[in-house]
């Protein structure tokens, strides 16, 4: 295998992976568009929409653990919200995982890009101050918390993500939950999920586990110093941040798709 791929790769997860720990949305989000056209611009490979998916399983897996144990002190982890959305979305992404590789690539991409699109308006919505709320006191509906977050399961772990970059907005527009708490919260519930999408995909064989490996590698080293580079931010440049990605994101997969 040439150096080129590997570097490339690894680059790829890098980036995603810190931009996961940073913000709390997995890296999926990043890493799909980029392995989807980035390794064919030099050449280097040409991944198809059932391969990007299947690769980009498996290194969401290990970001967001790592950005978890970044989190697992100061009280931003939300047990009883991780609790009820973590066991519907691990529903959810196995169903989708183990489906897509009925799917043709085109509503693959289809789906990626609605997904984009939707958590992109959703984090345009104002949004209410909630930052500063003792975080021993939020509160949520618990109904609507499992519901929305199998629907999220069940499409992301069709394009292999882990659901994450509609977490991260459902949690603060719908949920109401303060940004570092969301971040916090979201990642270990994206680890969650992860399980059943990299379960549903290797089953299936959809994963390319060379290029894989790479990204795990890349994560591991990139998740942790975007964690703690996110727990320094000030949380509203970390919401526009996130959103500026999203929208970014979904009009680039919009403009390919049509």
């Amino acid at each position: 295998m040439e150096l080129g791929f590997i570097l490339t790769i690894f680059l790829i997860g890098f980036v995603g992976s810190y931009i996961s720990g940073m913000l709390g949305i997995g890296g999926s989000i990043i890493n799909y568009p980029m392995l989807l056209y980035i390794p064919p611009l030099f050449g280097i490979a040409a991944f198809s929409a059932h391969e990007v998916s299947g690769i980009n399983a498996i290194p969401v897996f290990f970001a967001t653990i790592s950005g978890v144990w970044v989190y697992r002190k100061g009280g931003y982890l939300n047990r009883s919200l991780i609790i009820y959305m973590g066991i519907s979305i691990l529903a959810g992404s196995f169903i989708g995982g183990y489906g897509s590789k009925f799917m043709p690539e085109s509503s693959i991409h289809v789906i990626y890009g609605l997904l984009a699109l939707i958590a992109a308006v959703m984090m345009f919505i104002p949004k209410k101050e909630l930052d500063d709320i003792p975080l021993d006191q939020v509160k949520f509906n618990k109904i609507v918390a499992a519901a929305l977050a199998f629907i999220v399961g069940i499409s992301s772990g069709i394009v292999g993500a882990a659901g994450a970059f509609l977490l991260a907005p459902i949690m603060l527009v719908v949920l109401k939950i303060p940004t570092r708490m969301t971040i916090a919260s979201s990642l270990a519930i994206t680890f969650i999920s992860s399980i059943g999408t990299t379960v549903g995909k290797i089953t299936t064989g959809q994963v390319e586990f060379f290029p894989s490996l790479i990204m795990v590698v890349a994560s591991l080293i990139a998740s942790p110093l975007g964690a703690m580079a996110g727990k320094k931010v000030n949380t509203k440049i970390l919401q526009v941040i996130l959103a500026v990605l999203i929208l970014s994101t979904a009009i680039k997969i919009w403009i390919n798709i049509l």
